[in-house]
């Protein structure tokens, strides 16, 4: 049953995604833009490209001819997977779903107008005179998006009038490729953030893991835990919305689906048809099945009869400082004295400033204080240093 499979993306996701593939006797080809990528490192292959030059990313495809094209980031020509699907190709999950959620137009209003899931009100603009009606339609505060962008680029709150042209100006230039569009978003005064992290199967149920919690900076994740306390009723509100939004992308494999949990119910944010960067708690042993581990299976057609809870958990980034290369870490040492507790370097070739390059992971019983175990995680992950040449 051995598959060729043509990883887009060879970050730390994609990088623990090659290792479960492979721990089921997969051939993985790895893409990525830059070479010695992490998920380079481990498979058996690899191709340098620019993954939005779509002549690039098709003379890859015919060279190789994958059984499964495997997409791990949003910057790729995505609309090229639905001639790859015409030429029998699987494209995981799908290339709808690869289209649609690279699109924050798509999606919201997949989610929003079609399936009816409680979502912020929002609207669009493609210039600034109509971003700035539209921010006066919305309300001051609101959030602004690029439609394209990813990793929180381009991303702000506008909090006061005199933020509309700076928050606009920060939008194009996060905007990913020509696509010069905005969505204009009501800010939603929640509790928390969660991901609940969804499989869908070719042959069974879809399944939910327990709720992952977690905390962002500028558009990125700076730490996760799970479980993360919901009330019975916004958990089951989550799964429903979480359950229509992925049968309307269509497809086999792990989604993280994002939700703010407010005093008035859960709210649909976001959704990445992959494993998500919060998951990498699950990398603590927190599942019986790390969420890399779900969606190597899922895209194989693997049965997974359940997933279980079997710790509590979290994890938390070391980020690097400052531009350069060859980087190198201190305190890994002392950090690894601590008990319950693990840590993953990345081995990426080069840094900037607040590039992931590493994860601290920590780990307790069921039950334990999921607060305290997110606290060590963020402690001991303060205590690595990233430096480099």
């Amino acid at each position: 049953m051995q598959k060729k499979i043509l990883l887009l993306g060879s970050g730390e996701l994609g990088k623990e995604l090659v290792i479960a593939l492979q721990r089921l006797g997969q051939h993985v080809i790895a893409v990525d833009s830059y070479a010695s990528a992490p998920a380079m490192q481990v498979a058996h292959e690899f191709e340098v490209i620019n993954m939005l030059d779509g002549d690039a990313l098709d003379k890859v495809v015919a060279k190789h001819k994958p059984d499964l094209i495997v997409p791990e980031i949003e910057a790729i020509r995505t609309e090229r997977f639905y001639e790859y699907e015409k030429q029998g190709i699987t494209v995981v999950p799908s290339a709808k779903a690869a289209n649609f959620t690279m699109n924050r137009k798509a999606i919201r209003d997949l989610a929003a107008k079609e399936l009816g899931l409680r979502t912020a009100n929002y609207k669009y603009a493609t210039t600034l005179e109509a971003f700035t009606q539209a921010v006066l339609e919305i309300g001051i505060p609101c959030v602004v998006k690029p439609l394209m962008s990813s990793s929180g680029k381009g991303q702000s709150v506008v909090k006061t009038k005199e933020d509309i042209a700076k928050a606009w100006n920060y939008a194009m230039e996060g905007s990913r490729g020509d696509y010069k569009e905005v969505i204009i978003e009501e800010f939603i005064k929640f509790n928390s953030e969660i991901t609940l992290l969804t499989v869908t199967q070719k042959n069974g149920n879809t399944l939910f893991c327990p709720p992952i919690g977690h905390r962002q900076e500028r558009g990125d994740y700076q730490e996760s835990w799970q479980p993360c306390a919901i009330s019975d009723t916004d958990l089951k509100d989550a799964q429903d919305m979480a359950a229509k939004v992925t049968k309307a992308l269509t497809g086999n494999g792990i989604w993280g689906v994002e939700f703010f949990l407010t005093d008035k119910g859960v709210y649909f944010s976001e959704l990445s048809p992959r494993p998500h960067d919060t998951g990498m708690a699950t990398l603590a042993g927190t599942q019986n099945l790390s969420e890399f581990e779900l969606h190597a299976r899922a895209i194989l057609g693997l049965p997974i009869p359940e997933i279980t809870l079997e710790r509590t958990g979290a994890s938390a980034v070391v980020l690097a400082t400052q531009e350069g290369k060859n980087p190198t870490y201190t305190g890994i040492e002392e950090v690894l004295h601590n008990k319950l507790m693990d840590v993953r370097i990345f081995n990426k070739p080069t840094t900037r400033p607040y590039r992931r390059m590493a994860v601290v992971l920590t780990y307790d019983i069921v039950g334990a204080d999921v607060n305290a175990v997110k606290e060590r995680a963020i402690k001991l992950a303060k205590e690595i240093k990233v430096s480099s040449e």
